[in-house]
């Protein structure tokens, strides 16, 4: 008996019934969509005004810090759409003539109680207080003032950006490790380079460092690109450098970059800049490719057309902190995320090599501090040999025994 013959038509319908049973099952297995589910808003309370720099390589991007929030904020609705959490990013920029008080105020309308703060130290305490009288939590991204997180410290301020206490030990484990023992510290005129001083003077002492001169340099004014310009580095560097001691490298502390970018290559003696210059510690570099820190860079670069700063990183942490604290706890409550964030429990990963954590005594963020020369990333501290009872991490900035803190 012969087989019937099929149509075309009926091989059509059976590839068509195939089809439509496998779009079920990846429908099926496909998350809800996290329109419905709770939704936890993030304010980001940005400063406008940005210092200008050296370099025109250095120069920030308008959306500098913004931009590492938002990738966060994709990051979490990533995780968010599997357990029905949604996550959402507000933009608040403020600039010289607003009042701080008053940002604050507008965010905390808006029924925002977490948010994203990245202003001068002098403005986050005029914020810090109406916003606890408010309820709202701020997440230190850029301040980097150890009085934050000493007599100046905050029950609901969050420091994710490292302090100057742990860039400068960061920096100085290096060089005691490389044996660059004796220091010569050039620093700038305007108050945040006599703090940044201040921290080095401290990581010298702490880890048996000399500082053999101190050089300040006056800040005179003038423009930083001119047509003479590179002749008159040229001439003034190697004579600010001229007749000093004996020494193995010259830290430089000089915050608004006056001065530091100037000094590699141009000094009196063959020595290596460090500091503000050079080999400088931050907390994120472009070129760190280490656990996982290409496909972050990758990522970052496909979505916003430049490469990631140490801004972007502590904001992206800042949002992802929030992120991971409601996935962990299964809640979109404020109150409960703050609640998980706050215990021993808490820990985020940020593509450093190991899980950050939370100083319980002044609630800075533990992190590993990277030692980045503007091309590649010659070493991560804490340094090998540099121990501690309880973590490695604690070996930069201020310990607990340390702390002048009181929350």
């Amino acid at each position: 008996m012969e087989r019937s013959k099929s149509s075309p038509g009926n091989n059509l319908g059976r590839r068509a019934l195939i089809t439509t049973a496998a779009g079920t099952t990846l429908a099926a297995m496909a998350p809800e969509s996290p329109a419905g589910g709770a939704s936890v808003e993030v304010g980001y309370i940005r400063w406008t005004e940005r210092r200008p720099t050296i370099s025109l390589l250095d120069k920030p991007a308008e959306d500098d810090g913004l931009a590492g929030a938002r990738l966060a904020t994709s990051d979490n609705n990533t995780t968010g759409h599997f357990i029905n959490q949604q996550f959402a990013l507000s933009d608040a920029p403020i600039s010289v003539g607003d009042d701080p008080t008053e940002a604050v105020g507008k965010v905390a309308a808006s029924g925002i109680v977490l948010a994203l703060i990245d202003v001068p130290a002098q403005q986050l305490l005029a914020m810090a207080t109406p916003a606890s009288a408010k309820g709202v939590t701020l997440f230190n991204v850029a301040a980097p003032d150890d009085a934050l997180r000493q007599d100046s410290c905050r029950s609901n301020v969050i420091h994710v950006a490292p302090s100057r206490a742990m860039l400068a030990d960061a920096l100085a484990q290096y060089l005691v490790w490389k044996k660059w023992a004796r220091w010569v510290l050039a620093y700038g005129s305007h108050p945040e380079d006599g703090l940044l001083a201040d921290a080095y003077r401290r990581s010298a002492k702490r880890f048996g460092a000399r500082i053999v001169k101190e050089l300040p340099f006056k800040d005179t004014g003038g423009a930083r690109q001119t047509d003479s310009g590179v002749v008159q580095t040229q001439q003034q560097m190697p004579v600010f450098t001229q007749g000093l001691p004996d020494y193995d490298v010259l830290v430089t502390a000089d915050e608004n970059e006056v001065f530091a970018g100037y000094l590699p290559f141009r000094t009196w003696d063959a020595r290596p800049v460090v500091g503000s210059a050079g080999l400088r510690p931050v907390s994120w570099s472009p070129s760190s490719e280490s656990w996982g820190g290409a496909q972050l860079q990758d990522r970052f670069m496909r979505a916003m057309h430049r490469r990631m700063t140490p801004l972007d990183m502590q904001a992206w942490t800042a949002c992802r902190m929030v992120g991971e604290a409601a996935s962990r706890s299964g809640s979109t409550d404020p109150a409960k995320i703050m609640q998980y964030m706050r215990s021993p429990d808490f820990g985020i990963a940020a593509y450093k090599g190991q899980e950050l954590t939370l100083r319980d005594w002044d609630l800075q963020l533990r992190q590993p501090i990277l030692l980045d020369d503007g091309r590649s990333v010659v070493s991560v501290s804490p340094q090998p040999g540099f121990l501690h009872q309880v973590t490695e991490l604690d070996t930069l900035g201020f310990d607990r025994p340390e702390t002048r803190c009181k929350l």
